[in-house]
């Protein structure tokens, strides 16, 4: 077992201690925000994430798992230190790297003995370098003496999905470990102990080649949504159903069915910034990252396309204004409360924009869409639950997959809605059993 140190207790940090400790780690999970840490030592987790409360509480209660403020204490206390800190995108469209940075240099001012330090947040290419630079300044400050202590930097990126990040972590396809020295390798397969004992296919490589991998999957996933998303559009002009284009594209084990599902376009904390971040470092060294940046630029591009779908389907240009939209679903993906940079806001915004107003719903999203969506906040009313939502309104429209939303009572939603008109974004229903319930229905695709 190896004694860890998390800095940051975010999305990933939060995960990946939770996790480490469920290993039989023993973790210490920093943060300067001593709300969220005397609000995580009482058990209230600050992000939705199914499964996580059970983790947490788990390995508290065996001792393996604690929270702090105090970064030096802890890094001192530990061997490995983890940086899982915010990287958010400025406005060029590369990470910020302000709070890594800050991270790094309080480490090099805290560590007195041998360190391998983690890079787990998604960092550009040459990351890793900068944090042995910065780690390096701090030592030499302090004077000759501390100069000399010895210190490692490991890129170990992340593949968590939101809304099944603990199943991810505990099993995930491969673990990536970029260090230089066996002394840090050999250190970061005991953190992982657990999973090489389970067989986890292991990648080693250098600092460089780690900051890579994650980046190219992130950005080659989302290549891959938008590229079935133009290919629904395609198939709506020409007659053809793009679920089953996907189903039989799927089914050739060279290019796999995950990832082939139409919709209003990738959002989340990953994707967006990460092809943006990506298309930067392209730019940056010369190489342009040309299908990359299309990919992004095509991502905006089905998000306004969802908002002429819904104002074409009622009439054509005009037609949203005076009129109550329904919308079902506001987080960007089912089983998480994050909306960042979610379809769900542009489209919200567009009909907004064209006279419309909302009664909106999602299970789990609704106290981060009271900010997120704080612009349109008087044309826009929070139900308690889908059916009040759809009340009244003169169409439906679901933006997120939520299973809840996949087996609506449909009498009951003809009822409510003023007019027939039901806009299934996600694909989550058939054709022939919404227009045999009496609506009018638009999907993606088909």
């Amino acid at each position: 077992m190896a004694k860890i140190a998390v800095i940051g207790t975010g999305y990933v940090g939060l995960v990946s201690g939770a996790c480490l400790a469920d290993f039989g780690n023993f973790v210490t999970c920093v943060d300067n925000n001593s709300e969220k840490i005397e609000a995580l030592k009482k058990g209230i987790i600050p992000i939705y994430e199914p499964g996580l409360d059970d983790v947490v509480a788990r390995t508290v209660a065996a001792g393996r798992l604690s929270f702090t403020t105090n970064l030096a204490a802890a890094v001192q206390a530990n061997e490995v230190a983890f940086i899982a800190v915010g990287t958010p995108p400025a406005d060029d469209g590369s990470a910020d790297l302000r709070y890594v940075e800050q991270v790094a240099r309080e480490i090099g001012r805290a560590i007195n003995k041998y360190t391998v330090v983690v890079d787990k947040s998604t960092v550009p290419v040459g990351t890793a370098r900068k944090v042995m630079g910065w780690i390096r300044e701090e030592l030499e400050k302090r004077g000759p003496e501390a100069a000399r202590i010895e210190f490692d930097v490991v890129s170990n990126p992340e593949f968590l999905r939101e809304g099944s990040a603990v199943q991810d972590f505990t099993h995930p396809d491969r673990v990536v470990i970029g260090a230089e020295s066996d002394r840090a390798r050999e250190l970061m397969k005991d953190v992982y102990r657990a999973l090489y004992l389970n067989e986890t296919p292991y990648i080693e490589t250098n600092l460089e080649t780690a900051e890579m991998i994650k980046y190219a999957s992130n950005a080659f996933l989302a290549v891959k949504i938008t590229f079935i998303n133009e290919v629904a559009n395609l198939c709506e002009k020409v007659g053809a159903n793009v679920q089953d284009v996907a189903r039989a594209m799927g089914r050739d084990g060279r290019i796999g069915a995950k990832f082939l599902h139409p919709g209003p376009g990738y959002g989340g904390s990953c994707f967006p910034k990460d092809t943006q971040a990506m298309a930067r470092i392209g730019r940056d060294y010369g190489e342009p990252l040309t299908l990359v940046e299309t990919t992004i630029a095509a991502n905006e591009r089905q998000k306004q396309r969802m908002v002429k779908k819904i104002e074409d389907g009622l009439g054509g240009p005009g037609s949203l204004k005076g009129k109550t939209i329904a919308i079902l679903g506001l987080a960007f993906k089912p089983n998480t409360d994050d909306m960042r940079e979610s379809p769900a806001i542009t489209i919200c915004e567009g009909l907004v924009t064209r006279g419309a107003q909302l009664r909106a719903f999602d299970p789990a999203a609704m106290k981060e869409a009271s900010w997120r969506l704080s612009a349109i906040k008087d044309s826009l009313y929070y139900a308690h639950d889908e059916y009040e939502a759809i009340e009244g309104a003169d169409a439906l429209v679901i933006l997120t997959e939520w299973n809840q939303f996949r087996n609506l009572d449909l009498e009951r939603v003809r009822r409510l809605l003023r007019a027939p008109y039901f806009f299934d974004l996600r694909n989550i229903y058939k054709r022939h059993e919404v227009e045999a319930a009496g609506f009018t229905y638009f999907a993606v695709g088909k």
